[in-house]
């Protein structure tokens, strides 16, 4: 065996060392550059025999939230609940989350978002390509849910059948708007109309919830006995759409209507303890809603999708 001889000299010289040692690991590691704030682009969870991915298609920072949200109350009160929730009353981020979901059969991608670039980006960072995509259906026809279905004056889902509302349809096809004359107009033989308790795929069900657009629906997934809500904009704002339902959004086209809706929707979700993803909902935009006061709260979801059965 191997004897070990250390003077008290070598030991404290050995010591001595140790901050210095210290400090150059500290320069070392400081010198990794900052590279701020980020997120995954996708988000998967197993819903029955379903994969369900929220993709961030896009985010940004949008000014003065007050002349978006609660428009028939005061600043100082729209002040006062943002305050409450510890979020900013001069300043919102902004999400876009389209949903892919394998049936198993089929893959089906709700909304498009803000152009084809976008989405195209947001599926390859989850493993699809548009040409995968079998079903493309449209919550609605506001140019971030309908931006991405050309790309270059070509469609970006090439061997898609398209689904959304004949009261939707109608409604847009009846003006001038450009978004829906440059995207969703070259499709329309390519697209099937449905209402309320609609079916687009096995599992898959169409739910009006008028309001925020004259035909906006909203989609119960349901497999092997697990369901969960795709709200799209039934309900923009985890804070305030669903604590004070009642409080006027500038999108919504019938402003009464989506409230009536929002507060439907939201005691259905709460009563029956049913899972959603909202479309502007912070990402990955899945959570679950509970009756609070007069109006509701959203609870992020945490690892109730990823646990093994």
């Amino acid at each position: 065996m191997t004897k070990i001889n250390m003077s008290r000299r070598s030991v404290l010289a050995s010591a001595a060392a140790l901050p210095l040692a210290g400090v150059a690991a500290t320069r070392a590691k400081a010198a990794a550059p900052l590279m701020g704030a980020s997120r995954a682009p996708y988000n998967r969870i197993k819903l029955g025999g379903f994969d369900v991915t929220s993709l961030l298609a896009g985010t940004r920072t949008v000014p003065d939230p007050n002349t978006i949200f609660g428009l028939n109350v005061t600043p100082e009160e729209f002040a006062a609940a943002s305050d409450a929730a510890m979020i900013p009353a001069d300043k919102s981020q902004f999400f876009f989350t389209p949903t892919v979901i394998n049936t198993g059969a089929e893959l089906v991608l709700f909304d498009t978002g803000l152009n084809g670039a976008g989405i195209t980006a947001a599926l390859a960072a989850a493993g699809y390509t548009p040409d995968q995509i079998d079903v493309v259906v449209l919550t609605h026809m506001h140019g971030d849910h309908i931006g991405g279905l050309m790309t270059d004056g070509a469609p970006t889902f090439p061997n898609a059948r398209y689904v959304t509302a004949a009261a939707e349809f109608d409604h847009w096809n009846g003006t001038d708007n450009e978004g829906f004359a440059n995207n969703v107009r070259p499709m329309a033989e390519k697209i099937e109309m449905i209402g309320d308790g609609g079916s687009v795929a096995s599992g898959i069900t169409g739910m009006a919830a008028f309001g925020h657009t004259p035909g906006h629906m909203t989609y119960m997934i349901e497999s092997d006995g697990q369901q969960l809500v795709l709200g799209a904009d039934f309900a923009n704002h985890y804070v305030w759409s669903l604590a004070h339902p009642d409080w006027e959004v500038r999108f919504d086209m019938d402003k009464q209507a989506a409230a009536a809706t929002r507060r439907r929707i939201l005691g259905m979700l709460a009563a029956d303890r049913i899972p959603f993803i909202g479309y502007h909902m912070p990402f990955p935009a899945l959570g679950f809603v509970e009756a609070r006061g007069e109006g509701f709260h959203y609870v992020p979801a945490s690892y109730q999708f990823v646990m093994d059965s």
